[in-house]
This record gives C-alpha cells, sequence and structure tokens, in this order.
C-alpha cells in the first residue's frame, strides 16, 4: 500500500483494495470510543448501542425499519432487541395496525442509558470531522450515500444485487 503522502501528491488513484482497506480501518477507529469507554461501563454491545441510539433519537421505531437505518441484519437487531427487553432498557408492544409487528420504545432506564451515551456519540461525531472543511463533509457524505444506495440495490427478485455480484466463483 502506498504511503498517505504518496497519495497526497495525486501520482495516480489508489487500488480499490487500499480504499477498501482504508474504509474498513475508518471503521474500526470509529468503533474504539465505543469499545473503550461505553461497552464494558454499561455492558452493552455495539449493536444494543445502535438499537439504543436510534431509538432515542426517534421515540419509537420497529426491529425491521432499525435493521434498515442502521445497515445490520435483522437477526443482529433481533437479538440486540430481546437482549435490551432482558436488560429492562427497551419495552415493546404489538402494532395496532399489524400485531406481529413490535413497537418498540426505550424504557425509563434506556432513556437515562441514552442520555448518559449520548455526550460520546456526539464527541465521536463532531471530533470525526474537525479535520475537514463543509464542503469535504457535504461531499463525503454524498460520496457515503452514494455507496449506500449501489450497496442497497435490488435485482427484479429482490436480491442483493453487490451480494450477487460479490459471490465467490466455483
Amino acid at each position: 500500500m502506498k504511503k498517505s503522502s504518496d497519495r497526497k501528491r495525486g501520482a495516480r488513484a489508489p487500488e480499490p483494495l487500499d480504499v477498501l482497506h482504508n474504509l474498513l480501518k475508518l471503521g474500526n477507529r470509529l468503533n474504539a470510543p465505543f469499545s473503550e469507554h461505553l461497552e464494558k461501563r454499561y455492558r452493552v454491545t455495539m449493536n444494543e448501542f445502535r438499537v439504543i441510539m436510534l431509538i432515542g433519537r426517534q421515540k419509537t421505531a420497529v426491529s425491521h425499519e432499525l435493521a434498515e437505518i442502521s445497515g445490520v441484519t435483522t437477526m443482529s437487531i433481533s437479538r440486540a432487541v430481546t437482549s435490551l427487553e432482558r436488560k429492562g432498557w427497551i419495552t415493546s408492544r404489538a402494532d395496532p395496525e399489524n400485531r406481529r409487528r413490535k413497537i418498540l420504545r426505550l424504557s425509563k432506564d434506556g432513556a437515562r442509558l441514552y442520555k448518559k451515551m449520548l455526550p460520546t456519540a456526539d464527541k465521536v461525531a463532531t471530533y470525526l470531522f474537525t479535520s475537514l472543511q463543509s464542503d469535504e463533509i457535504l461531499a463525503f457524505n454524498a460520496y457515503m450515500e452514494k455507496l449506500i444506495h449501489s450497496l442497497e440495490a435490488r435485482d427484479e427478485r429482490g436480491r442483493s444485487i453487490f451480494i450477487e455480484k460479490t459471490r465467490p466463483d466455483g
């Protein structure tokens, strides 16, 4: 992989695998404050954290919406929801319009936990973009949205085009 200083000179575009490596590294670095400051202190997993933060911002949600918004599989969200219900941090009730759906809401304890973790999440988000100008943040967000749209695209049979195109040979 080329050094950062080589890439900045703009000699040539980086290899796609180098960009993928950097994207994965970015994700790992973003998870570090969660692991360091929240996971052990509050005995919460990353997916539980995601669910709490999303419900906290939206006030109510259903599992499949959380999976769609977060990009986490419905199975992983379901496990997190079950665990959070057991811990008493979220409550669920049947949706009167669709009895098979459960409407999720933070419990009083869950709302307190959300308020305790929110400042750390806000610090991470704020720090992440301190080295970028506002036009760079807008461009970065536009690129992310474009990539997410591509990764979420479905074929005529409803299958993930990304998963189908990246299937191993043989």
